[in-house]
């Protein structure tokens, strides 16, 4: 594998141990992925029966989020938000980071990216962020796009594991462009599926031909491959099994949106469909795949 490390150049890569924070539906695929390419993985989750999938492929189960990176050289955090993210890398195991490489791959906001840059740097620990484009399938596939945010040098420590995630990791600048590039093709993932929502609304309702409208749709420059890719499930309104639920398309929005505002950009034309989202809150919606939010634009 070739790995780099920070402090003596090279690494034996049959020393090398991950620990993998967080055991989502994201996090569990890009664990998979890790065993499958050879890995040793110290597992470790809030909820320790969401790691029973990675347990059955190999992985070790860790008490806790210190224990598995005691048992490791890199970090790689999949946790569910900012406040997460610092609770568990910094309140909880900041004492065992020191030496150690840290993957942030949680979609956060590019401040709280940054603030936890600092922390992990004040405790001896090296950090990159690098949110990624694509879901289970992809991080299985090694498929993913990964918008790296950090030092040079550090990106090029983590490379080999990233190329296992991808063909072609990127480093977009310093800690914060990674998750700015990442939240504003979010934003694109709610605005196309709500606009095709609500087309799609329209012309069903109207008694209009779905499959002529679907014909000049794609022969035009209107056309993205993400309304072919979610039309079974808006016209068969079932958007169970998902890779990407509600819940996360919501929270990604926020940060766009916080983040547009604090640039001075004028969010009036999106702020509808963040409330429009926040219908689903506590919902069993919350939990179905992100173009879900079919059925509030149904909603009259």
């Amino acid at each position: 594998m070739g790995w780099l490390s920070h402090a003596e150049g090279t690494l034996d890569p049959e020393a090398v141990t991950i620990a993998l924070l967080g055991t989502g539906l994201l996090g569990t695929a890009i664990g998979q992925r890790f065993l499958e390419q050879g890995e040793s993985l110290q597992g470790w989750n809030r909820h320790p029966e969401r790691l029973a999938p990675l347990v059955a492929l190999g992985a070790q189960a860790a008490a806790s989020a210190a224990d598995a990176i005691a048992a490791a050289e890199v970090v790689v955090s999949v946790l569910s938000d900012g406040a997460v993210c610092r609770q568990v890398l910094i309140d909880q195991a900041g004492g065992a980071l020191a030496g150690r490489l840290v993957i942030n791959m949680a979609t956060i906001a590019p401040s709280e990216s940054q603030e936890l840059a600092a922390a992990v740097s004040e405790r001896g620990g090296r950090f990159l962020e690098a949110p990624v484009l694509g879901s289970r399938p992809e991080a299985l596939a090694g498929t993913l796009q990964v918008m790296a945010g950090g030092e040079p040098e550090v990106f090029k420590e983590a490379l080999p594991l990233l190329r296992q995630l991808t063909p072609a990791p990127r480093l977009l600048g310093p800690v914060g462009a990674g998750l700015i590039t990442k939240i504003a093709l979010n934003q694109l993932i709610a605005s196309l599926t709500h606009a095709f929502s609500l087309s799609l609304h329209l012309v069903q309702d109207s008694g209009g031909d779905v499959g002529a409208f679907m014909e000049l749709l794609r022969g035009s420059a209107l056309y993205a491959p993400t309304f072919d890719k979610k039309l079974s499930k808006l016209l068969a309104n079932d958007f169970a099994n998902p890779n990407f639920p509600t819940a996360h398309l919501r929270k990604d929005l926020r940060l766009f949106l916080a983040s547009a505002r604090q640039q001075g950009l004028t969010t009036t034309g999106l702020d509808g469909l963040a409330v429009l989202l926040e219908q689903a809150a506590g919902t069993a919606i919350d939990g179905l795949d992100y173009s879900a939010l079919h059925r509030l634009t149904a909603q009259r």
